[in-house]
C-alpha cells in the first residue's frame, strides 16, 4: 500500500474495499468519448463512464457507459431487486453499456433510471429512440428485468427512504449534465464528470457544491495545452479540478473520464504531478475500489 498523505481513503493491496462502513467507490469505466482496446492502456482501463457508490449497504451506479457491464456480471452474483442508476447526461460513453446490463436481464429486478438534465423530464423517451430499430435490435422493455424511470431538476436533493439523500447540481456540458454529491457517514464524495470551467477562476456554485468533500471525482479528459482547441465541448482539466477543490476545501480529487488517447504512461505522468499539486489525489483505474471511513476507523492511504 502506497502513502499519498492523509486523505481518509482506505484501499488494500487487490483494490478491495475492506468494509462497508462509511462510503465505497469502485470505478467500472474511467474514459471518456467511446471504448478503448489496446495493451496501453490496460492498467488504466478503457471502458467509458460507470462508477459504483455503496452507503454503507445502499447501493447507487452513476451511468451506464460500458463499464457498467463488468458491474452487472458481478450484480448477478449477489441478490439486488432494485438498482438505482443516477445518470450525468446521455451522452453516447454515458449509456453504451445499458442494454448489457445483467439485472436487467433477470426477473424480479428492477432498475430505476434517474436523470435530471432534461428539464425534469425522465430518460424513457430518448433511451427508447436509441435502442430500437434501426440503431439497436432490442428494446429495454422487451428485456426481463422492469425498468422505472424518473426525471427531476439538477440541483434538486434526491431522496431514497429514510435518512438517505443525495444531492444534485447542473454542471456545464452541451445539453447539460448533473453531479451528484453522497454524504454518510461523516464522509462525502462527489461525482462532477462531463464540466466544462469557468474561462477565469472557479464556478461559484459548483465550488458550493463540493464544499469540504472528502474526494471529487472529476472530468480531467485535456491537458492544459489541449484544451484552448476544445473551448465549449464541455470537459476539464486536472489543473482546474486541482483549482476547484482548493478553492471549495475538498481533500482530493480522482482525475476520472480520460481521452481514449491518453496511454497509461501518460496517465501515470498525469498522478504523478495530481498527486503533488493536491496530495491524496490519484487517477482512476478501472476496477480500483476504495472506503471513506468513518474518521479514525483506517489508515489514511490510498493503495494502488
Amino acid at each position: 500500500m502506497t502513502s499519498h498523505g492523509r486523505t481518509g481513503l482506505d484501499l488494500d493491496a487487490h483494490g478491495q474495499a475492506g468494509s462497508l462502513r462509511g462510503i465505497s467507490v469502485r470505478f467500472w469505466g474511467v474514459r471518456g468519448s467511446f471504448t478503448v482496446a489496446d495493451p496501453r492502456v490496460k492498467r488504466y482501463g478503457g471502458n467509458t463512464a460507470c462508477v459504483e457508490i455503496r452507503l454503507g449497504n445502499r447501493m447507487f451506479v452513476i451511468d451506464a457507459g460500458s463499464g457498467i457491464i463488468g458491474l452487472g456480471q458481478v450484480l448477478a452474483q449477489e441478490a439486488h431487486a432494485r438498482v438505482d442508476l443516477l445518470m450525468s447526461h446521455l451522452h453516447h460513453d454515458h449509456i453504451s453499456g445499458l442494454a448489457f446490463f445483467e439485472p436487467l436481464f433477470r426477473d424480479g429486478t428492477t432498475v430505476r433510471i434517474h436523470c435530471g438534465n432534461l428539464g425534469g423530464a425522465s430518460a424513457q423517451a430518448a433511451l427508447d429512440r436509441m435502442f430500437d430499430e434501426p440503431l439497436f435490435p432490442l428494446r429495454l422493455s422487451g428485456l426481463p428485468g422492469a425498468i422505472e424511470h424518473a426525471g427531476f431538476v439538477a440541483g434538486e436533493t434526491l431522496t431514497f427512504g429514510g435518512d438517505c439523500a443525495v444531492r444534485t447540481c447542473l454542471l456545464a456540458h452541451p445539453g447539460g449534465a448533473t453531479g451528484y454529491r453522497f454524504d454518510h457517514g461523516g464522509r462525502s464524495v462527489c461525482y462532477v464528470s462531463d464540466v466544462e470551467h469557468p474561462e477565469a477562476g472557479v464556478d461559484p456554485t459548483l465550488a458550493t457544491f463540493v464544499a469540504g468533500s472528502d474526494l471529487v471525482i472529476y472530468d480531467t479528459t485535456y491537458t492544459q495545452d489541449e484544451y484552448p482547441g476544445h473551448v465549449g465541448w464541455g470537459h476539464s482539466t486536472w489543473q482546474a479540478g486541482v483549482e476547484l477543490c482548493r478553492a471549495a476545501g475538498a481533500k482530493a480529487l480522482a482525475s476520472f473520464h480520460h481521452h481514449p488517447f491518453r496511454d497509461d504512461a501518460a496517465l501515470d505522468a498525469i498522478e504523478a504531478e495530481l498527486s503533488e499539486a493536491l496530495p491524496g489525489s490519484f487517477v482512476a483505474r478501472e476496477v480500483q475500489t476504495l472506503v471513506l471511513s468513518t474518521p479514525g476507523d483506517y489508515p489514511f492511504m490510498i493503495g494502488v
